[in-house]
């Protein structure tokens, strides 16, 4: 069947098998492969895209089906370069790991400011109960939608941290020793440091004393 959809702003026209789903056009017609497949079962959330403003499960829908539409997926969300506020609210808040789930939590995020620009957590936590996470635990990414909304109420334009994202991508070095949300420290935490924190012991404490 004879399509065309519009998305990230492009027109695309393709013949495609009316069983064809929109997340599969997507990412093996255009090569758009932000949109994740990651469960078949319509669960997860991981291909979360926007259709004609709506958030729609790619995976639920057929290609033929938006034939005609405006589509938008995690790709078109920046502009000029800049990435979109709620990418710069995950980057910020840490609200990523692997990243597999991360375009489908953004998109249907951003849906969620789009009409609601002041939601509670518990308002974020229902809106995204269709994305499933693997990985964070969920708090880093409630912190994120939060801090995104608080910064469109600021009335920031486009890129809300105009000096957050590196100019190069960091380093080895940075890498091994992520950002946290109280801050970077001045020198990266030794492996030591990491192993004590992590074991629930106070490094003032020696070893062995003042235990559990």
């Amino acid at each position: 069947m004879e399509i065309s959809v519009t998305v990230n702003g492009k027109t695309y026209r393709h013949n495609v098998p009316p069983r064809l789903l929109l997340v599969h056009y997507l990412r093996e017609q255009l090569n758009l492969t932000g949109a994740h497949v990651g469960c078949d079962t319509s669960q997860c959330g991981a291909c979360v895209v926007d259709v004609n403003a709506q958030s729609v499960k790619s995976c639920t829908m057929l290609a033929v089906q938006a034939d005609g539409a405006q589509v938008t997926t995690i790709e078109g969300l920046a502009t000029n370069g800049a990435y979109h506020p709620m990418q710069e609210s995950f980057w910020e808040m840490h609200g990523l790991q692997c990243g597999f789930c991360t375009p489908g939590m953004i998109m249907s995020a951003t849906a969620l400011l789009q009409r609601n620009s002041n939601p509670t957590d518990a308002e974020i936590r229902h809106a995204l109960e269709g994305n499933l996470c693997r990985c964070t635990g969920y708090e880093n990414i409630v912190k994120a939608v939060r801090h995104a909304a608080q910064q469109g109420r600021a009335g920031s334009n486009g890129s809300m941290h105009q000096g957050a994202k590196p100019e190069v991508p960091e380093s080895a070095e940075e890498l091994e020793h992520p950002r946290r949300d109280d801050g970077v420290p001045e020198k990266p935490e030794t492996v030591g440091d990491w192993e004590g924190e992590n074991a629930g012991v106070d490094e003032t404490t020696p070893m062995g004393q003042g235990g559990m």
